[in-house]
C-alpha cells in the first residue's frame, strides 16, 4: 500500500486529508510561511499517532506535528512531510479538584482548559491572546509563556506529565502527577519547548490553581521603566506577592492602538511614555468581600500603592478598574499587540528577554543604534514587564534583505550585552535558526544535537527547525 492508503487503514480515509483541502494546515496565521505537506492525518487516538509514526517511518517520509496553528515562527511548515494534526485528540481525561491536576490531550484548546477548571472552582494560568484557539500540544511544544508567567512561570512550570511519541511510533509515558520524582534525568522537560523535533506529544498533565476570587487591575502612567518597577515591588510586597501580570506599552504602542482600533480607546487624555497594566489576584476572601462600603480590599489596596506613588511623583496618573468590564477593556488594549502590528511591512519581529532592570537599557540603546543605520526607522514595543520579556518590532525605510539582517543582528547584539535572550517565549522554529547559529552556546548545540541524534537518528521529526544545521 501506499502511505496514503496505510494511513487511510489506522485512521479512516476521511481522516486523511490531501490536495487543496489542506491549505488551513500548510499556510500560518500570519501568512508568513506556506509549505506543501504530502498529506495531513488527523489521528483520535495515541495509538492511531503510533501508527502514523511507523508508516512514516517505514517510507522516510518526516514528520511534522501541528497544533493549533497560531505560531509566529514557522514551526509548523514541511515541504513533502507528513502533518499529523492532533485536533482530534481533544479529550480531557480526567480532572481531578481535590489535587487540581487536569490530565489533557493535546488537541484541548485552551480555552477548554479554563472553562473545565472554572467549573470546578479552579483556574488554569496560562493566558495569552491565542487561547481560544491554541492548543495544548502547541503551547507545551513552545513552551509558551503569556501574561502570567510572573506568577505562576511559563507552560515547562505548570506541567507534572506527559505522553510522547517517539519517531519509530514507541510510547513513552511520563504522565507522571508527582510533584518530586528525582529518578534519573527529567525526560518530560526534553520535549517541552523542542517544538515537536524529538517526538510528538500527544497528553500530558498539568497544574492547576484555585480560582480568584478578585481581581485589582488598574492601567498607570508611569513617569519611567525604573519608576514602574517600584510600583510592581511595592504591590508584591504588599499582596504578598500576588501580582499576576505586569505590561509595559510605550508611547509608540498607544498612538498606533489609537490608529488601528480606535473603538478600545485610551486609558489617558495625554499619551504617557510609559503605561503599565498592572493586575494581581487573591483567593483570599477578607481580601476579596466588599467591605460596608462596597469596596474590595485588594483593589483598596492598590488604590493606596498607587496614591503613595503619585505623592512621591513616581506616576504620574492611574485608572483603576471598578467593574469586570472596565478590567476587561483594559486587557483588551494589551492584547489587540498582535493584531496592530499586521501590514505593517517591511518588518523584523523579536521576542527577547533580558533582566527586569535592563528594560530601559535594552531599548534606548537598541533604538539609537537602529536610528544611526537607518535614519526614520520606526519601531513598535510591548512587553511582560514583570518577566523581562519585550515584542520587539522594526519598521526598516526600505525592504531590503541586507538591512534587515543588520538590525536583527543589533538587536541581538544589544541582547547579548545585557545578557538576555534571543528567544523568550514564541521558540525557534525556522525565523530564529539564523540567530541560534550566532547566539546559542556551541557546546549546547552540540548537546542538542547529540540528544536529537539518539531519539530521532534519521532526522526525521520535524527536521530543520530549532537546531541549526
Amino acid at each position: 500500500m501506499t502511505l496514503i492508503e496505510q494511513l487511510a487503514a489506522v485512521v479512516g480515509a476521511g481522516h486523511v486529508v490531501t490536495g487543496a483541502d489542506m491549505t488551513r494546515y500548510s499556510r500560518d496565521w500570519m501568512g508568513k510561511y506556506a509549505g506543501a505537506p504530502v498529506a495531513v492525518v488527523r489521528p483520535g487516538t495515541t495509538a492511531e499517532v503510533a501508527a502514523c509514526l511507523r508508516a512514516a517511518a517505514a517510507v522516510g517520509v518526516a514528520v511534522v506535528p501541528v497544533s493549533g496553528n497560531t505560531g509566529l515562527v514557522g514551526g509548523t511548515m514541511t515541504n513533502g512531510g507528513l502533518m499529523i494534526s492532533l485536533e482530534r485528540m481533544n479529550r480531557i481525561r480526567d480532572l481531578r479538584a481535590d489535587t487540581r491536576v487536569v490530565v489533557a490531550e493535546a488537541g484541548v484548546i485552551l480555552s477548554r482548559l479554563h472553562e473545565a477548571a472554572e467549573a470546578e472552582g479552579l483556574y488554569f494560568p496560562l493566558w495569552f491572546g491565542a487561547r481560544g484557539s491554541a492548543m495544548l500540544g502547541g503551547v507545551l511544544s513552545t513552551n509558551a509563556g503569556g501574561s502570567n508567567v510572573l506568577r505562576y512561570g511559563s507552560t515547562r512550570a505548570l506541567c507534572l506529565g506527559v505522553e510522547v511519541v517517539l519517531a519509530d511510533g514507541r510510547v513513552l509515558d511520563l504522565m507522571s502527577e508527582l510533584h518530586k520524582d528525582n529518578s534519573g534525568y527529567d525526560l518530560k522537560d526534553l520535549f517541552i519547548g523542542a517544538e515537536g523535533t524529538l517526538g510528538i506529544i500527544t497528553a500530558a498533565v498539568m497544574k492547576l490553581v484555585p480560582a480568584p476570587r478578585a481581581h485589582a487591575t488598574a492601567t498607570v502612567a508611569a513617569r519611567s521603566l525604573p519608576d514602574a518597577l517600584v510600583l510592581l515591588n511595592r504591590m508584591q510586597e504588599a499582596t504578598g506577592g500576588r501580582v499576576e501580570a505586569f505590561e509595559f506599552m510605550p508611547a509608540t504602542y498607544s498612538r498606533r492602538l489609537a490608529v488601528a482600533r480606535p473603538d478600545l480607546g485610551l486609558p489617558f487624555a495625554d499619551i504617557p511614555d510609559v503605561t503599565i497594566l498592572i493586575e494581581a489576584a487573591t483567593t483570599v476572601p477578607r481580601e476579596a468581600v466588599p467591605d460596608e462600603t462596597g469596596a474590595v480590599p485588594l483593589v483598596t489596596l492598590l488604590e493606596d500603592v498607587l496614591g503613595e506613588l503619585l505623592d512621591a511623583g513616581l506616576i504620574t496618573d492611574a485608572v483603576v478598574a471598578q467593574s469586570e468590564a472596565q478590567r476587561r477593556a483594559m486587557w483588551a488594549r494589551r492584547e489587540a499587540a498582535a493584531e496592530i502590528g499586521v501590514g505593517l511591512t517591511p518588518v523584523v519581529d523579536t521576542d527577547v528577554c533580558v533582566p527586569l532592570d535592563k528594560v530601559e537599557t535594552f531599548l534606548d540603546t537598541v533604538l539609537a543604534r537602529l536610528e544611526a543605520i537607518d535614519p526614520g526607522l520606526t519601531s513598535l514595543t510591548v512587553a511582560h514587564l514583570g518577566d523581562g520579556n519585550l515584542h520587539f518590532s522594526a519598521f526598516p525605510t526600505r525592504d531590503d534583505a541586507d538591512l534587515k539582517d543588520r538590525v536583527l543582528e543589533i538587536v541581538e547584539n544589544v541582547v547579548a550585552e545585557l545578557r538576555g535572550s534571543f528567544s523568550a517565549e514564541h521558540g525557534i522554529g525556522l525565523s530564529k535558526l539564523n540567530s541560534m547559529s550566532r547566539r546559542k552556546n556551541p557546546v549546547a548545540i552540540e548537546v542538542m544535537r547529540a540528544i536529537k541524534q539518539a531519539l530521532d537518528p534519521a532526522n526525521r521529526m520535524n527536521p530543520g527547525k530549532v537546531i541549526p544545521q
